[in-house]
């Protein structure tokens, strides 16, 4: 049979080979039984390319695209039924993933605990977390700033029991059966943490009550 697996790309350098044949291997034991080393290189092979688009430093590339990876792994069991366990997937898409989208992920997070899952994207992801945002959001406690911004992806969207966009437009994806919700929220790019912390307040408020809608109790 032809080998399927992506070959090394004579872009990359040796150290980034290396990260990504060890960041694969840890993810075919983390998904044994569900998905083969051919599967898991061509999600860890292609989360890389989405990132490294924007990407300004490539030092953290390939720890970035195994964690984008598993995302996307983990949703696409959920797709095809490898793997329920019962809590609600919440996705939020905004343009640059790199503000509303981010803060909404980091209150869900904290506020509901293990109790949902959250994960975010954006139509046009950015360079990098807005930096305004990591630092309205720490004053409530909340450290958003381990997270990076991401394209969303079809087995991403289909996992998500609900899908919220904010300013996303005809941008974002729709998948019938998929409860949608648009939040009508200011972009906090370019503005000062002042000038954030209104747009923060907003997402939380939003946040919570859709954590009642979906009977989850907060923290």
């Amino acid at each position: 049979m032809p080998d399927t697996r992506p070959h090394p790309r004579e872009d990359l350098a040796v150290d980034q080979h290396l990260a990504l044949r060890t960041a694969a291997s840890r993810l075919a034991a983390e998904f044994t039984g569900s998905y083969g080393i051919e599967t898991i290189e061509r999600f860890l092979h292609t989360s890389y390319d989405q990132l490294a688009t924007a990407a300004s430093i490539r030092n953290h590339l390939p720890l970035l695209a195994e964690r984008f990876a598993r995302q996307r792994l983990r949703a696409l069991a959920r797709v095809e039924g490898h793997h329920r366990d019962g809590r609600p997937v919440v996705l939020f898409l905004c343009t640059h993933n790199a503000g509303r989208s981010q803060m909404a992920l980091g209150f869900l997070s904290h506020l509901a605990g293990e109790r949902a899952v959250a994960w975010s994207g954006g139509s046009e992801p950015g360079t990098e977390v807005n930096p305004a945002a990591v630092a309205a959001m720490a004053e409530r406690g909340i450290d958003i700033s381990a997270e990076f911004p991401k394209p969303w992806t079809d087995e991403v969207v289909r996992a998500a029991d609900v899908v919220v966009t904010m300013g996303c437009g005809d941008a974002c994806p729709v998948f019938p059966g998929t409860r949608y919700e648009n939040w009508d929220i200011d972009d906090p790019a370019g503005l000062t943490v002042a000038d954030v912390r209104p747009i923060r307040d907003a997402v939380e408020r939003r946040v919570r009550r859709l954590l009642d809608e979906l009977q989850i109790p907060t923290r």
